[in-house]
């Protein structure tokens, strides 16, 4: 099933919502939106994120895309994200988002 207009600005909305110094995964804004996969949000971070905090998005294990790792980190430790051995400790900066942001199903 294609993925829709709605669901691609749920996604956006989540990922602008993410704060400086915080990070969040690819999971977690897939579960905050409803959508079954997080490879729907990396589609959706692929086509559409150049003008949103895409370098607070990282995968489960806390490390960030290969092919941008380099940016990625050094975007993320100017905000004051520790890193060490390129991962990220999700446990001292995962972010929660909030109830008002999240998919709520009808």
């Amino acid at each position: 099933m294609p993925t829709s207009d709605a669901e691609i600005e749920r996604v956006r909305a989540l990922v602008a919502s993410i704060p400086r110094g915080r990070v969040a995964t690819y999971g977690d804004i897939a579960a905050a939106a409803g959508l079954t996969t997080p490879r729907t949000v990396g589609w959706i971070m692929r086509t559409d994120s150049a003008d949103l905090p895409w370098h607070r998005v990282l995968g489960a294990a806390g490390r960030p895309a290969h092919h941008l790792a380099g940016k990625q980190l050094r975007l993320l430790a100017a905000e004051g994200v520790p890193i060490h051995d390129g991962r990220v400790n999700l446990r001292s900066v995962r972010f929660t988002f909030p109830d008002d942001l999240t998919h709520q199903p009808r």
